[in-house]
């Protein structure tokens, strides 16, 4: 029997919740860029820095997993990282201009603070994992040097290399002790299952908070009239459906699916479910909240189509990554999430043809009516069975 199964999980510290209200600064200063120019071009390099950046996050949400910030040389050394990751988030809006050098070696400070605490869990062995993720912090640099499709270049290849690690980590280090590539997945599988749940919850919280924000930047100095405050209720009723959609079921199942898991499954688990599906989702609220930014003080006016597929799109996408994260760990049912987003789609138009106003109250609508069709098939009855575990 796999006794970390049994083990009872320990909370997230403070100081981890400090270290993610500094991460999520960086999803702020990538909507501020996103809002700057709501073009194709623009929204697919905000896609490419957060790639990189919250690669960097789950490596040290994973790392204080298993290396707990619990005396002062870990908490400092935490905290170091923390200053990097607000060098990068400081950096951010001018990155494609003249910051990306101090964006990138505020990266690689993160990098090598990171690769410094891993290796108080894992051994010496850690820094060919550290070598991986310099490197694409080395790129990263590169790309601040160069623009247009150069700095692109650079940037991809960040993602890359960064996509190579976890191959490195299973079968890379085990030719200098002998180690099999199943011993490195039990030994990276071997993570806390409540810690590693709440860690990314909490931050996902955190990043709603960024759709709050963007109501009052948007609003700024206008006037409080009633029409501006019900645009702010949609644009938070928005914000809590999606809210909905995770915390009301999944959150607590997916701590259950990974405490069943074997400790060789957890690994894989946590890098599909909390890394690759958490991608999307963490992008959809930042294309909502940049949305929201540029459409809330024009409720009545017709919208550009930008504005408009940022606020229907980042819902989408949102829902998109919510499917794959229930997809992976196995929670049913996901059918109603994928229509979903495909018919918060389908309400550009209403933002384009009769301004935010309509389309934040179809948003609104289609989320609710999802919700409410997916709580009444998991509670239904079935015949010879019993109902579905959502």
């Amino acid at each position: 029997m796999n006794t970390a199964v049994q083990e009872p999980g320990r909370r997230v510290t403070t100081l981890e919740l400090f270290f993610d209200l500094v991460f999520v600064f960086t999803l702020t200063q990538l909507t501020v860029l996103l809002a700057d120019d709501l073009s194709f071009a623009r929204a697919g390099r905000v896609a490419l820095i957060l790639v990189v950046l919250f690669w960097m996050y789950g490596a040290y949400a994973y790392l204080t997993n298993q290396v707990p910030p619990d005396r002062p040389s870990r908490r400092l050394l935490l905290m170091l990282g923390m200053a990097a990751f607000l060098v990068c988030a400081l950096a951010v809006p001018r990155v494609f201009d003249d910051t990306g050098v101090v964006f990138g070696l505020g990266f690689l400070a993160v990098v090598v603070v990171h690769t410094v605490l891993y290796t108080r869990s894992h051994g010496p062995d850690s820094i060919w994992y550290g070598v991986s993720n310099g490197l694409a912090a080395l790129a990263v640099t590169a790309a601040g040097l160069f623009d247009g499709l150069a700095a692109d270049g650079f940037w991809l290849l960040a993602v890359v290399l960064q996509f190579v690690t976890p191959f490195v980590a299973e079968h890379g280090p085990r030719h200098r002790d002998g180690r099999t590539a199943e011993t490195m997945r039990v030994q990276l599988g071997s993570l806390d299952p409540a810690h590693f749940v709440e860690r990314h919850g909490l931050l996902l919280i955190v990043a709603f908070g960024e759709s709050v924000i963007a109501i009052g930047i948007g609003i700024g100095d206008l006037p409080l009239t009633a029409g501006l405050l019900g645009g702010a209720f949609l644009s938070l009723a928005v914000a809590v459906a999606l809210w909905w959609t995770y915390f009301v079921r999944d959150e607590e199942l997916a701590e259950h699916v990974f405490r069943s898991a074997p400790a060789p499954a957890r690994w894989r688990l946590a890098m599909n479910a909390y890394y690759y599906a958490f991608l999307p989702m963490l992008l959809g609220i930042a294309f909502f909240a940049a949305g929201v930014k540029k459409s809330i003080g024009h409720l009545t006016e017709h919208l550009h189509n930008g504005p408009a597929l940022a606020l229907a799109g980042g819902v989408a996408l949102f829902l998109v990554g919510d499917v794959a994260f229930r997809s992976v760990l196995r929670l049913h049912p996901a059918r109603f999430r994928l229509l979903g987003a495909l018919v918060t789609l389908a309400v550009v138009p209403l933002g384009t043809g009769l301004g935010a106003y309509a389309e934040l109250l179809a948003l609104v609508g289609v989320l609710v009516a999802m919700l409410a069709l997916e709580a009444r098939a998991v509670t239904a009855p079935r015949e010879g069975r019993e109902p579905a575990r959502a």
